[in-house]
């Protein structure tokens, strides 16, 4: 395989990540030099991470929707990003298994980590997803999704329906838990 990785990024973390995602040796270790430049303190704070999403939505109020991002790739909760949850952050959202982006989604509407997902929560990250966007965009939204309200007691309609599509009045329809 020859050693193209930088110094830096030890052999450990590098066979942990090729083991976890399914980036080659080659791309871990370009993402690793991105990353050393982008971030030559090995890691990533909130505020930089806001920026990052202020470039990519620069017509919106990205903000609030990164800080539930970072909150979620923050699985250390060290208050930062290092290379590796960056990396495994990366791979989860782009081309990880169904699964694991079905836990990362669940970790995203859980706010405060208590391993329940609340109406208040799925509220809460429906209004972050609107500030992205572009107001024209929401006027084009169906009539029962059209505000971060109506989406987001469309998405806890959808948690609380049976199989079958029945209600469930036996669950708690104040938490849904996973």
């Amino acid at each position: 395989m020859g050693n193209t990785t930088s110094s830096a990024l030890s052999k450990e973390i590098l066979e942990d990540l090729k083991l976890s995602t399914k980036f080659t040796e080659n791309e871990i270790s370009q993402w690793y030099e991105n990353f050393q430049k982008q971030c030559p303190t090995g890691r990533i704070s909130p505020e930089e991470f806001e920026q990052i999403y202020t470039r990519f939505f620069p017509d919106s109020d990205a903000k609030s929707y990164a800080r539930h991002v970072f909150r979620s790739f923050d699985t250390n909760d060290d208050g930062t990003l290092d290379f590796k949850e960056y990396i495994i952050a990366l791979h989860m959202t782009s081309t990880g298994k169904t699964t694991r982006k079905l836990e990362w989604a669940f970790s995203l509407f859980d706010v405060d980590k208590n391993g329940y997902i609340n109406k208040t929560e799925v509220t809460e990250i429906c209004q972050a997803i609107f500030k992205l966007i572009p107001k024209e965009e929401q006027s084009k939204l169906p009539e029962d999704e059209n505000t971060p309200e109506k989406r987001a007691n469309k998405l806890w309609s959808y948690f609380e329906k049976k199989d079958n599509g029945e209600e469930n009045n036996t669950r708690n329809t104040h938490d849904t838990h996973v």
